[in-house]
């Protein structure tokens, strides 16, 4: 198990190792979510989306629609 401090503006730093892992990079969008006491932390890649969309109506539309959103933040962060 490893552990990561929180600074006073709320950041932590995932270690290298599971970012590797997880194929966390500069500008990956992470999805956050409680689980009871637990806290979350989930790459928001295509295939996330992808796994959603079996349970929602109307297929993987809503996936694309998201993964189109962040590419645009992602275009507006970068300029």
């Amino acid at each position: 198990m490893t552990t990561a401090r929180v600074t006073s503006k709320g950041q932590i730093v995932i270690p290298a190792v599971i970012r590797r892992r997880h194929g966390i990079r500069k500008g990956t969008q992470l999805i956050v979510e409680e689980r009871g006491d637990d806290i979350v932390l989930r790459p928001a890649t295509e295939e996330y989306f992808d796994r959603l969309a079996g349970i929602l109506k109307g297929g993987g539309s809503l996936s694309r629609k998201l993964l189109a959103e962040r590419a645009r933040e992602r275009a507006r962060e970068e300029r």
